[in-house]
């Protein structure tokens, strides 16, 4: 059995798409999916799954079987519990002293965008905000913090002509532990 995150985009933000974690839970459940545990209320669900299937299918599964259950649909990013340790592996931002993990988000990307995509981000914003892309994951360090930055989701996926779904370092260390306890 491989065990799988999902990573929902725009549930229970905002008081907007409320989506209780018991029935999200029950959602994965009804699709077969086994040892289901959800993390915040943000739309982080763990499971595994006897299906020799890609990420990508299983997202449009989930989707679909979302938006029959709760009306509307929205973007959910699949990965592999080896694609979130080496999530892990590969952030540029760790092993620096003057960087604090509060300010690091990673943003779950629908795909992987070309260069043409990360050359318009990259020129477009000018932020004290650092990025990186590698594969279908954005590193942000939020230099003064996330809550004024002008480096939002919103210009990010405009830019990578392509959706998102950000999460702080926090969170991402919390779902790999969570990830190998399964």
């Amino acid at each position: 059995m491989a065990v799988f995150v999902s990573l929902f985009r725009a549930i229970n933000v905002g008081g907007n798409n409320k989506v209780s974690m018991v029935a999200l839970k029950g959602l994965h459940e009804e699709l077969g999916l086994q040892n289901v545990v959800t993390y915040l209320q943000t739309g982080n669900v763990i499971f595994e799954s006897d299906e020799k299937t890609d990420s990508t299918h299983l997202a449009g599964k989930i989707r679909k079987e979302f938006e029959k259950d709760f009306g509307f649909s929205p973007e959910v990013m699949v990965r592999t519990a080896a694609e979130i340790m080496q999530i892990s592996e590969e952030n540029p931002f760790l092993g620096h002293p003057e960087k604090e993990t509060k300010w690091i988000v990673v943003m779950f990307l629908s795909g992987s965008p070309d260069d043409v995509a990360k050359e318009a981000l990259l020129s477009a914003y000018t932020g004290p905000e650092e990025m990186v892309v590698k594969g279908q994951e954005l590193y942000a360090y939020y230099t003064n913090g996330i809550g004024r930055s002008k480096l939002t989701n919103a210009l990010i996926e405009k830019k990578l002509k392509m959706s998102g779904t950000g999460r702080n370092w926090n969170t991402v260390s919390k779902l790999l532990e969570l990830t190998r306890r399964i």
